[in-house]
C-alpha cells in the first residue's frame, strides 16, 4: 500500500511540476487580453465616451492592418500584440461606420458605409498621405448602404456584400476592380431574417424579445472549397451580439444556414459581445476573428474590440474560442491548433468580489463595481486629482502574474478630435497593508491604453494591490475593472453535480439550466452545442443557473457545466442532453 501511495505522490508532484513549468514557460511578451488594449478615441458629442467597433483586419506586406468605425485612423501591428495608431485625414470617409478593406496584389483598398461611395487605395498604408481616391463606379443597387464587405475569390473575381437592417436582407454582388468596382450584375438577396427559428437573431438583452434583431456586418471567407457568408445579430447594444454564418458552393450562393450558429458568441465574463466581426488569416495560417465588444453605458455605441482564435471543426464549420479571452491568453508564433488549444495562460482571476477600499467614492459608483467582472459598471473617485487611489485585498498572499487595468474616463471633458490621452499611475503591492513595494511604475507613461494589460516580468507574492493616480485628469479617476491574475493557494472546486436542463415549451429557442452550487466556486462555464462531441459555444456565469435564448427552434442541444475559482478549472464530468 505504501508503495502505491509513494508512486501516487510522485505522479501528483510530477503533474504539479509540469503545470507550474507550463505557466513559467509562457512568453510574457506574447500575452494579450480582451478588450484589445488600443487608444480608443473619444467621440465628438456629449458625454465623454470612447468607441471603436465593426472591425476589419488583414495581413498585408508583413503587417496586420486594423480598421474600425469612428476611430479617426487605423492601426498596424507586426505580431497582433502591439499596435501603432495611424491618424488619417486623407481618407474622407474614415469617420463612417463599418469599414472594409481589400488586398489586391500590392495594393490595399478601403471603403466604408453610405453613399456617395468613396474608395481609396494605397501601396503603403504606413503613411496616411499615401492614400489615393479612385474613380469609383460602385453604387449600392439594393436596399441599404451600410456595412460593406469586400471579398476576393481564388480566381481573382471580387465581390461586395452589405446589409444593416431589421427588415432587409444581406446582399451580394460581383464587382469589377478594373472598372472602379462597378457591379457586373444585379444584387442578390442572400440572408433573410429568421428570428422565429434562430433565437440568437432575436432582439433583446438575452434574445428575449419576439421581434427580429438587426442582421448586419457581413464578411465572406472560403475554407476547403466552401464559402462562408458571416453576419451579425441581434444588435450591438447587447451582450448577446454574435456572428453566425451560412455556407455555399459559390460566392453568391445559394447558402444554407449552419445549425451550429452562432460561431462567435460571448455573452458572459468581464467583457461581453463578439458580433460584427471579420475573419482573417495570420502569417502562420491561423484564423482569427476580430469583433465588437459592448459597453453601451454612456452611449449605445460605447464599444471596444476583441480578438478571438477561430478554427474549423471536423464538420468543416467555423467556431471561435471566446470564453477565456478576457483573461490573459497567448498569441502563437507559429501554426497552432485552436480547436484543441484555447491559448489560455492558465492564470486565474484572484480579484473577483474581494474587499476594496479607495481614497474616495463618487455617489452611485462604489468600489465593489471594479471587482464584480462587469465592464458595464465602474468605480469612480470623487475627483481626478493626483493621489486618488484604489486598493484590493485578496484575503491571502497569492502569486500575482498579471494585472488588467480598465480605465473608465468618468466625466472626462475630452472630445474628438484630440491628442492621445495617457493615464499615469503606480501600482504597489503589500503583504500586510502597511509596507508597500512598487510593482508597476507608469508615472511618466505616454501611451494611450485604457485596457492596460500589465504582465509582470516575474510573479510576486502579494495580498494587497493598490493603484494610485499620478496626474491631473480632465475628469475623475475611475475603473471599469481592476483585475488581478495568477494562482491562489487553495483547491479547485469539485465537479458540478445535479445538472437540470429544461427547454421552454412556449418558446423552444430558450433553455434554462440549474445545478448544485459549489461552495468554493467563483463561477461556472456552461458549454452547449448540437453535437455531444462538439460543445462549441460557452457562457461564463457566476451563479448556479443559466437561461439563454440563442438556440435554434428545431435543433437538439447538449450541455456541460464546469466550475472554476482562483485555483483553477474543474472540467465537466458529464454531457447532458436537452429535452
Amino acid at each position: 500500500m505504501k508503495k502505491y501511495l509513494f508512486f501516487g505522490l510522485v505522479l501528483l508532484l510530477s503533474c504539479s511540476a509540469e503545470k507550474e513549468a507550463a505557466k513559467q514557460a509562457v512568453d510574457i511578451h506574447s500575452v494579450v487580453a480582451n478588450p484589445m488594449n488600443l487608444n480608443y478615441r473619444f467621440q465628438f458629442d456629449e458625454p465623454g465616451w470612447r468607441e471603436a467597433a465593426d472591425p476589419v483586419c488583414e495581413y498585408f506586406k508583413g503587417k496586420y492592418y486594423l480598421f474600425a468605425s469612428k476611430s479617426g485612423g487605423y492601426w498596424n501591428s507586426p505580431d497582433l500584440k502591439s499596435w501603432e495608431f495611424i491618424p488619417s485625414t486623407k481618407i474622407e470617409t474614415i469617420e463612417n461606420y463599418a469599414p472594409t478593406i481589400l488586398v489586391l496584389g500590392d495594393t490595399l483598398y478601403f471603403m466604408a458605409s453610405w453613399e456617395p461611395v468613396k474608395i481609396y487605395k494605397t501601396a503603403n498604408p504606413d503613411s496616411d498621405g499615401n492614400w489615393e481616391l479612385i474613380d469609383s463606379k460602385f453604387h449600392f443597387n439594393a436596399e441599404g448602404s451600410q456595412d460593406p464587405a469586400f471579398y476576393r475569390d481564388d480566381d481573382g473575381k471580387v465581390y461586395m456584400y452589405w446589409g444593416c437592417s431589421n427588415v432587409h436582407p444581406i446582399y451580394g454582388v460581383e464587382v469589377d476592380p478594373a472598372n472602379g468596382f462597378a457591379t457586373t450584375g444585379d444584387a442578390v438577396a442572400l440572408i433573410e431574417h429568421h428570428s422565429d427559428r434562430y433565437g440568437w437573431e432575436s432582439f433583446g438583452e438575452n434574445n428575449e424579445e419576439s421581434k427580429d434583431g438587426w442582421n448586419e456586418g457581413p464578411c465572406m471567407i472560403k475554407h476547403n472549397g466552401k464559402y462562408f457568408l458571416q453576419y451579425a445579430a441581434p444588435g450591438t447594444q447587447f451582450r448577446v451580439y454574435a456572428d453566425g454564418a451560412y455556407a455555399g458552393d459559390s460566392p453568391l450562393g445559394p447558402f444554407t444556414y449552419l445549425e451550429s450558429n452562432p460561431f462567435s458568441f460571448k455573452a458572459g465574463g468581464f467583457a461581453g459581445g463578439a458580433g460584427h466581426g471579420h475573419t482573417f488569416l495570420d502569417k502562420y495560417g491561423n484564423y482569427w476573428h476580430v469583433a465588437t465588444i459592448k459597453i453601451s453605458q454612456r452611449h449605445m455605441f460605447e464599444r471596444r474590440l476583441g480578438l478571438f482564435p477561430l478554427y474549423f471543426t471536423k464538420d468543416g464549420n467555423p467556431a471561435t474560442q471566446t470564453v477565456w479571452t478576457d483573461y490573459p491568453f497567448v498569441i502563437p508564433d507559429g501554426k497552432a491548433d485552436f480547436s484543441a488549444d484555447d491559448r489560455s495562460t492558465g492564470w486565474n482571476l484572484l480579484s473577483f468580489r474581494k474587499t476594496a477600499t479607495a481614497s474616495s467614492e463618487l455617489q452611485n459608483f462604489p468600489v465593489a463595481n471594479a471587482l464584480n467582472e462587469e465592464i458595464e459598471n465602474r468605480w469612480s473617485a470623487a475627483t481626478g486629482n493626483p493621489e486618488e487611489w484604489f486598493c484590493v485585498d485578496l484575503k491571502a498572499s497569492m502569486t500575482v502574474r498579471a494585472l488588467q487595468i480598465n480605465f473608465a474616463d468618468q466625466d472626462f471633458t475630452i472630445r474628438a478630435p484630440h491628442e492621445p490621452f495617457a493615464y499615469r499611475y503606480v501600482v504597489e503591492s503589500s503583504g500586510n497593508g502597511v509596507d508597500w513595494e512598487t510593482l508597476v511604475d507608469k508615472s511618466l507613461n505616454t501611451v494611450d491604453a485604457v485596457h492596460d494589460l500589465v504582465v509582470l516580468d516575474n510573479p510576486v507574492k502579494a495580498r494587497y494591490l493598490k493603484i494610485t493616480n499620478k496626474r491631473e485628469l480632465p475628469g475623475k479617476f475611475a475603473l471599469y475593472g481592476f483585475r488581478v491574475f495568477g494562482e491562489g493557494n487553495g483547491k479547485q472546486p469539485a465537479k458540478v453535480t445535479n445538472v437540470r436542463v429544461a427547454r421552454n415549451p412556449q418558446n423552444p429557442r430558450r433553455y434554462a439550466l440549474t445545478w448544485d452550487k459549489q461552495d468554493n466556486a467563483t463561477g461556472y462555464i456552461v458549454r452547449t452545442g448540437i453535437n455531444r462531441e462538439q460543445l462549441l459555444n460557452a457562457v461564463m456565469v457566476y451563479d448556479n443557473h443559466y437561461e439563454g435564448g440563442l438556440f435554434n427552434r428545431d435543433s437538439r442541444y447538449y450541455f456541460s457545466v464546469e466550475a472554476f475559482n482562483e485555483n483553477g478549472v474543474t472540467r465537466a464530468g458529464e454531457v447532458f442532453e436537452g429535452n
